[in-house]
């Protein structure tokens, strides 16, 4: 599908805090090769170089439309189009790094075990997923898009729990790993505008369904989730909207 680079970046500070709490933990000095899975505009893939100005670092996103604002960055970075789910690079990388992206692909027992193998030895896997998705946010949508007259046109895009338990991502890379540190972080983001989380939604797990249907359906659908999603997150009275916000991180060292 296609996707809107400027409805995703406007909540970009947002966005961008756990990328930076990430980096901040990868215990890796000088890797000479880095790639960024699922580096959308840019954005991350730009603190990684400054972060390791002599590495080589790649961006890969399979979305034409992200990679084309991300090729307007002038900082000597390289950018591949690639579906994640298809990625098979042709050497090892010193750190791979994926921010807000493997939520997307399914089968994750298969899906980090190839990750494993694509890290060089003494190299990290970096990782971090939203895993918000039992959050009305996120329920309402799926309730919605279950029910009629949506449910035959978006049943089958529905994933209600794309993103395993801490543990099990433990179990999954500990067999491989020679260190593992797992943690989960709670963010009480403060939002402005009117209806700011169906907004936010719009620029991520809203979009394929909207996608999915034709013009009549849906205006109807966003407006009825805009509705209930405003609802469930109410204007504070200094106009600000709460928002909590959970997200899973993972760095692995090899």
């Amino acid at each position: 599908m296609s996707w809107d680079p400027q409805q995703y970046g406007r909540f970009a500070g947002q966005r961008l805090r756990p990328a930076l709490d990430l980096i901040a933990r990868i215990p890796i000095e000088n890797p000479q090769t880095v790639v960024d899975l699922g580096c959308g505009t840019g954005n991350v893939t730009r603190i990684l170089r400054e972060r390791w100005p002599r590495a080589s670092i790649t961006g890969i996103d399979g979305s034409p439309q992200m990679l084309a604002e991300a090729r307007k960055l002038e900082v000597g970075l390289a950018w591949e189009h690639c579906e994640l789910a298809a990625w098979t690079p042709p050497a090892k990388f010193d750190l791979v790094f994926s921010n807000a992206a493997l939520h997307w692909l399914d089968g994750h027992p298969a899906l980090f075990a190839r990750l494993c193998r694509n890290v060089a030895a003494g190299g990290v896997l970096a990782v971090q997923m939203p895993r918000n998705f039992g959050a009305p946010s996120h329920t309402l949508m799926h309730e919605l898009a279950a029910s009629p007259p949506w449910c035959e046109a978006l049943a089958d895009l529905l994933r209600p729990q794309p993103v395993l338990a801490p543990e099990a991502y433990y179990d999954l890379l500990a067999p491989h790993a020679r260190s593992l540190d797992i943690w989960e972080a709670d963010y009480l983001q403060v939002l402005e505008g009117e209806n700011p989380v169906a907004e936010w939604t719009k620029g991520t797990w809203l979009a394929p369904l909207l996608a999915a249907l034709a013009a009549p359906a849906r205006a109807a659908f966003e407006a009825e989730y805009r509705r209930r999603v405003a609802r469930a997150y109410p204007q504070r009275p200094d106009g600000k909207t709460l928002f909590p916000f959970r997200r899973l991180f993972i760095v692995a060292g090899f």
